[in-house]
């Protein structure tokens, strides 16, 4: 891999989607233009956007520049993870054994469950009075 040269994937979780350009540099990761720090407030989204990167053993290789649009913080997170993980691949196959066993290739399929008519909610409904 040159100095040039540029990954870039896409990973989805809920209603998030990240873009994922990773480059060989130093390990920092700028998520819609502020420090990853910065962006995710909470120690578990931080944890879980670095999991493929420890799993590969890259923290200090990549540099890393993501896009995210839709979804909470958390979905946004799981996104990235996917999106990294895909760039990873894309870098070397080899990976691609290491990262499936650890679930970061699998995009989770669970979204919000749509409200239904006649109802609260999704599942919950209104109070049954007798009288």
């Amino acid at each position: 891999m040159s100095e040039t040269t540029k990954y870039s994937c896409v990973g989805r979780r809920k209603e998030a989607v990240a873009r994922v350009i990773l480059s060989p540099g130093t390990g920092n990761i700028l998520v819609n233009g502020l420090a990853s720090d910065k962006y995710f407030i909470r120690e578990t989204d931080r944890i879980i956007i670095r999991q493929p990167l420890v799993a590969t053993n890259s923290v200090s290789i990549y540099d890393i520049v993501a896009n995210i649009r839709g979804g909470g913080l958390t979905g946004q997170a799981g996104a990235l993870r996917h999106g990294i993980s895909r760039a990873l691949i894309s870098i070397d196959p080899a990976l691609k054994d290491v990262l499936r066993k650890q679930g970061f290739l699998t995009r989770d399929p669970r979204m919000k469950e749509r409200k239904k008519y006649g109802q609260k909610g999704a599942r919950k409904r209104f109070q049954w009075t007798k009288r």
